[in-house]
């Protein structure tokens, strides 16, 4: 699905919608983006030598989650972050960048979901995580 697929499910908007495909594949969210050098985290993350902050690449990483439950993605909720566990940062992202990830749900008790996800840039690990969130109402 794309940008536009993405957000009759996801609530993010702007500058803030980090995907710009992701489809599901036998229970695994694989999402794409493209690091342009524009976005507004890099600036001053680092002048000179732009590096995606950590917190970007875990948002990233819950945003192309989410899309697993799309079902539950009703109007009028939001899903939020509840917890982040055991995330190694191993590679840094970069301007020009793809970056790609891959999650899935480990357990649920609506409303909340626990799972596990990797970002990769040309194979090579960038992040990895456990995490969970709540999918809460307005």
């Amino acid at each position: 699905m794309n940008r536009e697929d993405i957000k009759k499910i996801l609530p993010h908007r702007d500058n803030m919608l980090l995907l710009d495909d992701v489809e599901e594949k036998e229970g695994i969210a694989v999402g794409h983006y493209l690091v342009k050098g524009d976005e507004f985290f890099l600036n001053g993350h680092f002048p000179g030598n732009p590096i995606v902050p950590g917190v970007i690449l875990c948002e990233i990483l819950a945003q192309s989650c989410c899309i697993l439950l799309a079902d539950k993605m009703t109007d009028g909720v939001t899903p939020v972050y509840t917890g982040l566990n055991n995330v190694k940062f191993r590679n840094p992202v970069r301007p020009g960048d793809l970056i790609e990830t891959r999650c899935s749900i480990k357990r649920a008790k609506h409303p909340f979901y626990f799972a596990d996800g990797v970002v990769t840039v040309n194979g090579k690990v960038c992040v990895s995580a456990e995490f969970s969130f709540a999918i809460t109402g307005v």
